[in-house]
């Protein structure tokens, strides 16, 4: 059993050429400052066109501090790392639509962010007898395809992947305080022009939001994903925002929260952007910061989306 295993049980909307090229500056920054030397592993592969997923793995686990982690959610979910990789795919979610994609690609290994079986443990032995898990892990099956889950990693690196591709995405990065990578302190907009640009920079057609849509807003709480309730609160606690954007939240914790303090008489919003458009950006980042790492070997993101359609 590897070490990967034994804890497991393009772009045509608008802004995203825009992104893309600011993202390439964020990344470039972040690996100057995390690599100020070229890494044993870089060198030992130049010049070697072929890898497998075990070395690419590792190729990002060398700029996490203390990984491997005795314990994670972050290992293989189909595969083995001895499989030469012929081509790799950055998502949010390894979905049946992305996998059939990376067949037509010719790629072999897909890095998602979040799970691929319904849970966060990525246990399936309670889905064995089930239709939709045993069609999806015969798909991947029938066609060799290694999954790796990148999460935690992903938030442990310094900086955070998944913020730094997010904040590149909205464009701003002159606001960011890794000290406090989550508070941002912008120019005075109204919450409708705040969301507006956040719809336009993450390509989202629809948003939920509490607030006044004329309500000034200077003061922003950023957590993308699912931090859950409790986290919201508190950080809301600490850093009194003028709004808070977050992937999702349950609706009986934070936006409950929100809806006190406003009757309460508090200038606090919440916008909900969505937990896969809101993290995205960081499966982008994942895909930029492998592209000068792995020579010959070709990358490509797929967008998972937003499943969900409103009426």
């Amino acid at each position: 059993m590897n070490l990967y295993e034994k804890n497991s049980n393009c772009f045509h909307q608008p802004g995203r050429r825009k992104f893309m090229t600011s993202l390439s500056k964020t990344v470039g920054v972040s690996l100057l400052l995390t690599t100020p030397v070229v890494t044993v592993a870089a060198n030992l592969f130049q010049g070697n066109q072929t890898f497998t997923v075990g070395q690419i793995i590792n190729l990002f686990l060398k700029e996490v501090s203390g990984a491997p982690f005795d314990k994670t959610v972050d290992t293989l979910k189909s595969g083995n790392l001895d499989t030469k990789v012929t081509g790799i795919v950055t998502t949010m979610f390894a979905t049946v639509e992305v996998i059939r994609k990376a067949v037509a690609l010719g790629a072999n290994f897909i890095i998602a962010h979040e799970p691929t079986f319904y849970n966060h443990q990525d246990d399936t032995a309670w889905l064995e007898q089930d239709d939709v898990y045993r069609y999806k892990a015969g798909l991947l099956k029938k066609h060799n395809i290694a999954v790796w889950r990148n999460h935690d990693y992903i938030h442990s690196h310094k900086p955070d992947g998944v913020q730094t591709g997010l904040v590149a995405a909205l464009g701003w990065q002159k606001y960011y305080n890794p000290e406090n990578r989550n508070r941002f302190v912008i120019p005075s907009i109204s919450l409708k022009a705040l969301i507006a640009h956040s719809k336009e920079k993450l390509s989202i057609e629809t948003v939920r939001y509490i607030g006044d849509l004329s309500q000034t807003c200077q003061r922003i709480l950023l957590m993308p994903g699912a931090s859950g309730g409790r986290r919201h609160i508190e950080e809301m606690m600490k850093e009194k925002p003028d709004v808070i954007m977050c992937g999702e939240a349950p609706e009986w914790e934070t936006v409950e929260y929100v809806r006190d303090a406003q009757a309460k008489g508090d200038k606090l919003s919440l916008v909900l952007l969505g937990h896969a458009v809101s993290e995205e950006p960081g499966a982008e980042w994942m895909a930029s910061w492998l592209k000068p790492k792995v020579p010959g070997v070709k990358i490509t993101h797929l967008r998972s989306r937003n499943p969900l359609s409103f009426i």
